[in-house]
C-alpha cells in the first residue's frame, strides 16, 4: 500500500496561512480578481475533509443554477489538483461530491431553494462547514437563517464555521459593517489581492498594470480588493431579482425591448439588453456581454450567439466605421442620436425609472454600484460621471436613445435629482 504525499506549500502558495488555520465561526475573505481566494478555499475543504472523517460541507450561492460552473467546478479542480480524483464520486443530479472511503458529502444548494437547506441532514458525521461563494449576492436575513442552522454537537477536533468569499464591489454591503467594521473573537476577516498569486502569467500581470495606469479606481477594487466607494452614486433606485423577460407580463406590447452597444478595446466593449416599461417606469436589464480586446468581428459573433438577428443595436454614433463594419457582418447596427449634453440628458432620463437587474447580469451590477459623479480637485461633486464604471451604463443610454421621457428636465436641475431619496434594494 502506497501513501500519497502532498506538499501543500507547492500547491497553495503564499498569502493564506492565517486563513488556513482559522477556527473562528465566521471566516470572511474579500479579494480582487485572481487573488486565489476561491481556489484556496476549494483546496482547503478537500484536504480538511480527508483529515476529518466526520466533517461534511454545504456550498451555497444565491442562485442554485450558478453553482455548477463555479463552486462545483472549483472543487472538482481541487480534487484533481490534489491527485485524488479516484477517491471521489461526482454527481450532478443531485449535485454532490462524495468521498468514497467514508461517505462524507459536499452538498450544493442555492438560497432560492431555502426550504431544503433548513431541513438538510447528512448520513455520515455532521454538517459543520458552510462555504458561501459570491457572498455579496445574498441578503443578511438569508444569511441569519443559514447561520442558525449550523448548530449543535460537534465531534472532537471539529468546529462550526461559515466561510464567505466575495469581491468587494460596494461599501454599502452589509458584509462590510458586520464583518469588517466589527471586532469580534468570532470573526476572521481578510483582504487579499492578485499580488500574492505566484502563478499569474506576465500577460495577467500586464493586465493589472494597465488597469492601474488607465483605470485607477477600478484597480483599487479589482486589483487591490478594496471596497467600492458608494458616495455620489448616480443611480440609487435599483434592485437585483430574478425575472423571465419572455413572460407576457414583461414582454407585452406596451413595453419596448432595446439593445445598446458601447465600443471599447482596452476598455471593455459593453452590450446590453433591456425591457423598457413605461407603464410601471421600470427597466429590466436581462442581457449583457462585456469583453476587452475584441474586434468588430468578435462583437458580431457574440451578438449572434445571443440569438439576435434583425433587432436594432443602438451604438455610439462616434464610431461610424465600427458601425459600418458590423452592418457588413450582418448586425443591424444603428447610430444612436446624440445632442448637446447627451450624457447628462441620458442619465436624467434613466433616473425616471427603477432598474431591475437580472442576477446573471453581474457586470452591470458591478458597474451600477460604482458609477459615481466625478469630484473636482477640491473634492466637490461635479455633474460629470466618472469613466471607469461607465461602459454598460453608456450602452444603456444608447438603448434608450429613442425613448422620449414624459417630462424634459434641464441639466441645471441635475443636482436636485441627485439629492432625491430612494430606497436602495440589494
Amino acid at each position: 500500500m502506497t501513501e500519497k504525499v502532498i506538499k501543500l506549500s507547492e500547491i497553495i502558495g503564499k498569502g493564506y496561512a492565517d486563513f488556513w488555520h482559522s477556527t473562528e465561526r465566521y471566516r470572511v475573505v474579500k479579494g480582487s480578481r485572481a487573488s486565489k481566494k476561491s481556489t484556496t478555499c476549494a483546496l482547503f475543504y478537500i484536504y480538511s475533509m480527508i483529515r476529518n472523517p466526520q466533517a461534511n460541507l454545504l456550498v451555497i450561492r444565491r442562485y442554485g443554477k450558478t453553482l455548477k460552473n463555479s463552486c462545483y467546478s472549483q472543487l472538482e479542480w481541487a480534487i484533481d489538483r490534489l491527485g485524488l480524483s479516484d477517491d471521489w464520486k461526482k454527481t450532478t443530479s443531485p449535485m454532490e461530491l462524495i468521498y468514497k472511503k467514508t461517505g462524507q458529502k459536499i452538498l450544493f444548494y442555492g438560497l432560492d431553494d431555502g426550504q431544503k437547506i433548513t431541513s438538510m441532514v447528512v448520513p455520515k458525521g455532521v454538517l459543520c462547514w458552510v462555504w458561501i461563494e459570491e457572498a455579496f449576492e445574498i441578503k443578511e436575513d438569508d444569511f441569519n437563517k443559514l447561520d442558525m442552522s449550523i448548530r449543535g454537537y460537534m465531534p472532537d477536533g471539529l468546529f462550526p464555521q461559515i466561510t464567505l468569499t466575495f469581491n468587494p464591489w460596494s461599501e454599502t454591503s452589509w458584509l462590510k459593517s458586520r464583518f469588517f467594521d466589527t471586532v469580534s473573537p468570532k470573526i476572521f476577516a481578510k483582504t487579499t489581492n492578485y499580488l500574492c498569486n505566484e502563478w499569474l502569467t506576465k500577460e495577467d500581470l500586464d493586465t493589472f498594470n494597465e488597469m492601474k495606469e488607465h483605470n485607477p479606481r477600478r484597480y483599487k477594487i479589482e486589483g487591490l480588493g478594496e471596497w467600492g466607494v458608494s458616495d455620489g452614486l448616480i443611480y440609487n433606485n435599483f434592485e437585483v431579482r430574478e425575472f423571465d423577460y419572455r413572460l407576457e407580463s414583461i414582454r407585452k406590447a406596451s413595453n419596448k425591448i432595446s439593445y445598446g452597444l458601447d465600443f471599447g478595446f482596452t476598455d471593455p466593449t459593453a452590450f446590453i439588453g433591456v425591457v423598457i416599461s413605461e407603464e410601471t417606469k421600470e427597466l429590466f436589464i436581462f442581457c449583457e456581454w462585456y469583453q476587452s480586446n475584441v474586434t468588430n468581428n468578435e462583437i458580431a459573433k457574440a451578438i449572434k450567439r445571443i440569438g439576435l438577428k434583425h433587432e436594432k443595436i443602438y451604438c455610439d454614433s462616434a464610431e461610424p466605421k465600427s458601425i459600418e463594419e458590423l452592418k457588413k457582418l450582418g448586425i443591424n447596427a444603428v447610430a444612436c442620436s446624440k445632442g448637446v449634453d447627451s450624457v447628462r440628458y441620458g442619465i436624467q432620463k434613466i433616473q425616471n425609472y427603477k432598474i431591475i437587474i437580472h442576477p446573471e447580469c453581474e457586470n452591470y451590477y458591478h458597474e451600477i454600484t460604482n458609477y459615481i459623479w466625478k469630484k473636482d480637485r477640491n473634492g466637490k461633486t461635479t455633474n460629470e460621471p466618472e469613466h471607469e464604471f461607465s461602459h454598460l451604463q453608456d450602452a444603456l443610454r444608447y438603448a434608450l436613445a429613442d425613448v422620449k421621457p414624459p417630462m424634459q428636465i434641464h441639466a441645471n436641475n441635475l443636482k436636485l435629482l441627485r439629492g432625491q431619496r430612494f430606497i436602495i434594494h440589494h
